[in-house]
């Protein structure tokens, strides 16, 4: 993998994401990629988008069952609302 272009390499990870959000953003990726929106010069640029991208969607989450959590009144959030 080492001595293929950028390019390649992102594809070759992209085509790995088959399902869910990461097969949402993978599509919106090479869309840009085709177009010409986004490019990037090193695989470490795309790397780099990819962990925030799926980081915050992970925190995101995480905030999520947090709320669920939370109790008023002894009821959970849900039985609450």
């Amino acid at each position: 993998m080492r001595n293929t272009i950028v390019r390649e390499q992102v594809q070759w990870v992209l085509s790995y994401m088959q399902e869910g959000s990461a097969d949402t953003w993978k599509e919106n990726i090479m869309e840009d990629l085709e177009n010409r929106i986004l490019m990037f010069t090193i695989v470490g640029e795309f790397l780099t988008d990819l962990r925030q991208e799926f980081s915050r969607r992970n925190n995101e989450m995480i905030k999520i069952a947090a709320l669920k959590k939370v109790e008023q009144e002894s009821k959970i959030m849900e039985e609450f609302v």
